[in-house]
């Protein structure tokens, strides 16, 4: 998860953010050696006094500028399309999960199983116990098999909403009336913490959620206390 002072992006808890990363890096690698040949160019303009003839008026000069930036967009353009599809791809899921936004809080109904769905509520700050996070712990975790694919659709109930998980590389818009679907693996298990990323009033900031991540067999027994308790 996120800490103090920290200057990157979150450590990447599926294939999907790690190739979001690796394009932030590609990306931000070009941007940077842009910005170090136009300030090079500025400082030289501005200190040198002689001014080559050549330069003001060269043809040769003028079809370089125009084709390197084309150059430079394609070498963004095709990996950043590689990573859109990624994203939108949904193979045969081993888990379905229906993620409703209330104000303000998450219930998860898990539609593989005929009885399993819970709320998710923020725990209030006097209530956290030591390691617990303020303002990203739930009272009940959405709890998925790690090295799984996990579909999950998101709507809401009541006004805009937005399921987002920064380590999972997930982002979708909670919209009522309407079922959007993303999809997400697990590379290792672990606890990632996302929170509600459209305003959707007053206590936007207090629905927060929180992914768990375990292995198949751990799933498979909370699953059956789930139910039972059910």
């Amino acid at each position: 998860m996120a800490h103090p002072s920290q200057l990157g992006l979150q450590d990447a808890a599926s294939p999907v953010m790690e190739e979001l990363i690796h394009f932030h890096d590609h990306a931000l690698m070009i941007v940077f050696l842009i910005s170090t040949l136009v300030l090079y160019v500025i400082v030289a303009m501005v200190s040198i006094k002689l001014t080559n003839k050549y330069i003001l008026d060269s043809q040769e000069i003028e079809i370089v500028w125009t084709i390197l930036p084309a150059v430079i967009l394609i070498m963004i353009a095709l990996p950043s399309l590689r990573i859109l599809y990624l994203m939108d791809e949904i193979n045969d899921p081993h888990l379905t999960i229906k993620a409703v936004g209330h104000q303000w809080y998450w219930s998860y109904e898990y539609t593989d199983y005929e009885d399993l769905g819970f709320d998710s509520y923020m725990v209030p700050t006097q209530d956290l116990i030591p390691g617990q996070f303020r303002l990203l712990e739930t009272d009940h975790r959405m709890v998925v098999p790690m090295e799984s694919p996990v579909r999950v659709l998101v709507t809401a109930e009541d006004v805009l909403h937005s399921w987002a998980v920064p380590a999972l590389g997930v982002k979708m818009d909670a919209v009522p009336g309407r079922l959007n679907q993303t999809a997400f693996i697990t590379s290792r298990p672990g606890v990632f913490y996302g929170q509600c990323s459209e305003i959707c009033g007053a206590n936007h900031s207090f629905m927060p959620i929180v992914v768990e991540a375990v292995p198949l067999e751990h799933f498979e027994n909370w699953s059956s206390l789930m139910i039972e308790d059910a």
